[in-house]
């Protein structure tokens, strides 16, 4: 990463984002910078990340009316019935501020909830400081970090010992990998493609395919995460459970229905299925710990190097939207898509 970055003249800058003009098609388009008032900064994007989870859904055009509210991210330009620009990874350096801000100095480098754009004005509050050991790249993991994070606040986890992940992708791998950071226990990671245990084992997490798991009937969870967005994995969680043990749903299904089976020794073994989703604190957090506090916690559990495995090898900004339909290929077994920047 350069030390110095280009000056800009704020009054008559122009930035490019990239715009999902219809399902399935995205350009890169000049806009205006917002307007630079108090308490503002002015970042300079060095890497943004894509989720391909919830981003592949807008990218489909697959939001739900119902949940186009809900949906919404910070800074979002545009309605999801197109065109409009989507994204929650972006992580800059600040190249001016107006002189009331206090929370970020010039040349800080920050995570930023925004869409995809090469600068960007936003208010100081928006701006979550970047420890200086954590690698600017790696920092666009920091939002998927906070869903794991709060997932694993959701769960109370107390004294119980056994715990599965179901789903190996970023936010599967990063809640294994935050539950044996803050459990000191090792869950199992289970998906349906063997060669996720190439990056399990690279975390240090121990890594099963559901073949494997119908071969131990042994097998009762106390807390079960399922973030494989499918019914299969759900059920998976649920056949997998013991007495008593919590299912936390951290999939979202856009508009598709699912189905499970709640028969069998669901209601014997007494089990509780919860929602768990990064929009609002876990309860037993809410009273002691603010955003910017859950983010700061997010950001320190991806310290460790190893993480560096759920990044692809980085594309330019410049041809991302000719890559954006392999990313969102259903059939990539892709993690992260780093995109790079200019003056990165």
């Amino acid at each position: 990463m350069s030390e110095q970055l280009p000056q800009i003249n704020v009054t008559s800058a122009r930035a490019t984002r990239l715009s999902y003009e219809s399902a399935c098609s995205a350009v890169l388009e000049n806009c205006q910078l917002s307007d630079f008032k108090e308490k503002n900064v002015i970042i300079q994007t060095l890497y943004s990340g894509i989720s391909r989870g919830t981003e592949s859904l807008v990218y489909h055009g697959k939001v739900p009316i119902t949940e186009q509210s809900r949906m919404r991210c910070p800074h979002q330009v545009g309605e999801f019935t197109f065109p409009l620009s989507y994204g929650y990874a972006c992580v800059g350096k600040v190249i001016d501020t107006q002189s009331d801000v206090t929370r970020v100095k010039k040349d800080d480098v920050v995570f930023v909830l925004h869409p995809h754009q090469d600068i960007f004005c936003v208010s100081e509050d928006a701006c979550n400081l970047v420890p200086k050991t954590l690698p600017p790249a790696r920092a666009v993991l920091s939002a998927n970090m906070e869903t794991a994070l709060n997932a694993v606040w959701d769960a109370k986890i107390a004294n119980t010992k056994n715990h599965m992940v179901i789903g190996a992708g970023v936010v599967g791998l990063l809640t294994a990998f935050s539950l044996k950071a803050l459990t000191r226990k090792s869950p199992i990671l289970v998906d349906i493609n063997p060669a996720k245990k190439i990056q399990a084992e690279q975390l240090g997490l121990s890594f099963k395919t559901p073949d494997q798991l119908s071969n131990n009937n042994s097998i009762e969870m106390d807390h079960i995460f399922n973030t494989s967005a499918s019914e299969k994995g759900l059920q998976l969680a649920i056949d997998a459970a013991g007495f008593e043990a919590k299912i936390l749903e951290m999939s979202w299904y856009g508009d598709r229905p699912v189905t499970l089976n709640l028969g069998g020794a669901f209601h014997s073994k007494r089990l509780q299925i919860i929602s768990s989703q990064v929009g609002h604190i876990a309860p037993e957090k809410r009273k002691t710990h603010s955003y910017s506090d859950r983010m700061q916690e997010a950001m320190k559990l991806l310290s460790d190097d190893r993480l560096d495995a759920l990044l692809e090898p980085e594309i330019s900004f410049d041809t991302l939207p000719d890559h954006l339909h392999d990313i969102f290929n259903p059939n990539s077994s892709a993690l992260c898509q780093l995109v790079k920047y200019k003056n990165t």
